[in-house]
């Protein structure tokens, strides 16, 4: 890596400091005898470099900065003492990896189980995860995706307040610890993607803005101020670092994908985006010795950043927020905020997500202000588009961070919803819990220092205050506080849960829909040429058709509604799966029960 302190062959240590607003930088070793200051030589372009034998495996430092403010580095690997803290030299080849013959999964074999590392465990750390991982194999999924874990600032965090993004937060565990589930996932067969987030650094432990100026830009503004500078005058450096940084992840704790966090966020300009950028030096890396996934979230629903798995120059997938939001219209019947846009005909903006990715595709989006939202996503695989019925974002940004199995009391939509969900061909997402209807709420939690941690909580009541619900005063009051430590303890996953019978029996019915997955639809995925969606008279009710190379034909037949439906016709094929246990009646009276899904396959005439 261009940057941070690297352990070179000869025992010593190189250090190098990107600092173009900087007149002088030294080095500051930090030992039991005190501390020892280096002067640092420039090195042109703003770098700032020193070697020196003083310094090995474990050294603490810091970079002082024309001999004030004294720093951590930006590229450090550990920060055992918090973000404001020193830094710490690790040596990456240390580790003793027993993975070797792991070539990673396709990606059409992808069930993604997001979690966050401070909730799932009792532990809350990448040990405890580690000791949960025959749960998830048993379950049936195939990647697990840890929410952020870059160092934030304080103990608890969702993660998108990263300050330093190469370093695994010590809140979790070592660098090692991490290395080891990384490890005992792959020997378990499971891949691991990690969240990151290149559209902004945390609002408190990061330095950048002082001796590196020209890491951001004015002509840019994101929700968070200003953009990171992918596009303009000194940007190089820039693009290198966050290059470098999604290398580090993938080849030194051999992760096998990247979810990178709201590219639309993202400012650049340039001939060819970072994002893209990115993917081809994933794809040129480590990309060609086995299989490593990129997959994006991007409110802008822009196909142009999308391909088929692999493809050199695309990411393998996208979170498809619109699948979420049809499916959360139709359980819950909110309509306000981004669920305006989805409130008219959520069925049959549902079926055309299931055919063909995007429900907005370059229509008007109310909720954007009448803009239009989107690209045409009808050529992509289905392999491009994550669907989800909950994640992190959509069960967080609620006030109370409620999860959907406490806003739906009647078991039978849910049991619809999963069956449409963990059945189709686009690779699904569970959020940790959801597979046992989870009761613990998700709502966002920090631990900034006291003033920011004020201004925070101010700011998620101003946000709520909007809302008809939080119009009194004692509701607003009522608002988890995201810097209250109790407020983080709501979130934990209680796995003592797992032994009551309501929970064991919704763990029991996405186990039965892993399995029918795994059996029935993940050998065909990559034969899927075409799908079509069929709209029932605006009922509730449609269906989908995926027709493969062969001509054999996925068919499902749904009625999201709280009434039977009639439908037209008499689809054909072996029933994979079905809600009710008398689906072959209703279909020979061509009507739909309330609330059923029905997954059939017609082999084609030509199938042997």
């Amino acid at each position: 890596m261009p940057f941070g302190a690297e352990l070179r062959e000869d025992g010593s240590v190189r250090f190098r400091l990107w600092a173009p607003a900087a007149r002088q930088v030294e080095l500051l070793l930090r030992g039991p005898q005190g501390t020892r200051a280096l002067q640092m030589a420039q090195a042109g372009e703003g770098w700032f470099e020193l070697v020196t034998a003083e310094a090995g495996a474990g050294s603490r430092y810091l970079y002082r900065i024309d001999g004030g403010l004294e720093v951590p580095d930006p590229a450090s690997r550990l920060n055992s003492e918090d973000v404001h803290g020193p830094s710490v030299v690790v040596d990456p080849t240390a580790f003793e990896w027993t993975d070797g013959t792991w070539r990673g999964r396709p990606w059409h074999e992808a069930v993604i189980y997001e979690l966050h590392v401070g909730t799932f465990s009792p532990e809350g750390t990448f040990s405890g995860v580690e000791r949960k991982l025959d749960h998830l194999v048993d379950l049936g999924v195939t990647a697990i995706e840890l929410m952020p874990i870059a160092d934030f600032p304080g103990k608890r965090n969702w993660g998108y307040d990263g300050a330093l993004l190469y370093a695994p937060d010590t809140a979790y565990g070592t660098p090692d610890e991490l290395k080891s589930l990384v490890c005992a996932a792959h020997e378990r067969g499971l891949m691991v993607l990690l969240d990151v987030v290149y559209n902004h650094f945390g609002p408190e432990g990061n330095y950048l803005h002082v001796y590196a100026p020209q890491f951001f830009t004015d002509r840019h503004h994101t929700p968070w101020g200003a953009a990171i500078n992918f596009d303009g005058a000194d940007s190089r450096p820039v693009r290198d670092f966050f290059v470098h940084n999604a290398l580090y992840w993938l080849e030194e704790y051999h992760f096998d994908g990247l979810r990178i966090d709201a590219i639309h966020t993202v400012c650049d300009d340039s001939p060819r985006h970072i994002v893209t950028e990115i993917t081809e030096a994933v794809r040129q890396g480590p990309g060609r010795e086995r299989h490593v996934h990129v997959v994006l979230e991007n409110g802008a629903n822009q196909a142009r950043f999308l391909g088929p798995p692999g493809a050199p120059m695309t990411a393998d997938a996208q979170w498809n927020d619109d699948v979420h939001h049809c499916l959360h219209v139709i359980l819950t019947g909110e309509s306000d905020g981004y669920y305006e846009d989805y409130a008219r005909n959520p069925h049959g903006l549902l079926c055309r997500c299931l055919a063909e990715g995007f429900a907005y595709q370059g229509e008007t989006s109310r909720h954007e202000g009448d803009r239009p939202r989107g690209e045409p996503s009808g050529h992509l695989p289905p392999t491009a588009f994550v669907s989800f019925l909950q994640n992190h974002d959509q069960i967080g940004n609620r006030a109370f961070g409620e999860r959907l199995s406490q806003l739906v009391e009647e078991e039978p939509p849910l049991l619809a919803a999963t069956a449409l969900l963990l059945l189709a061909p686009s690779p699904p997402l569970l959020f940790m819990g959801e597979e046992w209807a989870a009761p613990e709420p998700f709502p966002y939690f920090c631990d900034f220092e006291p003033e920011l941690a004020t201004r925070v909580r101010e700011g998620r009541r101003r946000e709520f205050s909007r809302f008809e619900r939080f119009r009194d005063e004692s509701m607003l009051a009522s608002l988890p506080d995201p810097g209250a430590a109790s407020t983080f303890a709501s979130a934990r996953l209680h796995w003592e849960n797992l032994s009551r019978p309501r929970h064991a029996r919704w763990l029991d019915h996405y186990r039965r829909l892993l399995a029918v997955r795994r059996r029935d639809i993940v050998p065909r995925i990559p034969q899927i040429r075409s799908a079509r969606c069929i709209r029932f008279d605006g009922n509730g009710a449609f269906a989908v058709d995926w027709t493969m190379a062969d001509r054999s034909v996925l068919h499902l037949l749904a009625n999201l509604s709280a009434h039977p439906v009639p439908i037209p016709g008499r689809p054909a094929g072996r029933m994979i799966f079905a809600t009710h246990p008398d689906i072959r009646a209703a279909i020979a009276k061509k009507r739909l029960a309330p609330w059923s899904v029905t997954w059939l396959l017609e082999r084609s005439r030509a199938t042997p």
